[in-house]
């Protein structure tokens, strides 16, 4: 299902963004020079954020406790064995 998600996701981007170039352009009254470039940073900002948040809302809580303990425990030292 994440699948889904990140697919409808990304083509939203993909409008959103060039719509948002478009408006750019018309607001500057030119075609920019690095219009590739502008794109790509902007969709790359989007994505990055709105990925991170889909992400988020799809790792369930008891997901991320689970590592944090597991992460924990491997932080933590193992006892030494004492000679008699």
């Amino acid at each position: 299902m994440a699948y889904l998600y990140f697919t409808v996701t990304a083509v939203l981007l993909y409008l959103f963004s060039d719509w948002l170039l478009n408006k750019i352009e018309q607001r500057i009254g030119k075609r920019l020079k690095y219009r590739s470039v502008v794109f790509f940073a902007i969709i790359s900002v989007l994505a990055y954020s709105s990925f991170g948040f889909i992400d988020t809302l799809m790792t369930s809580p008891d997901d991320s406790m689970h590592h944090e303990t597991q992460n924990s425990d491997q932080a933590t030292p193992s006892p030494t064995p004492t000679l008699p």
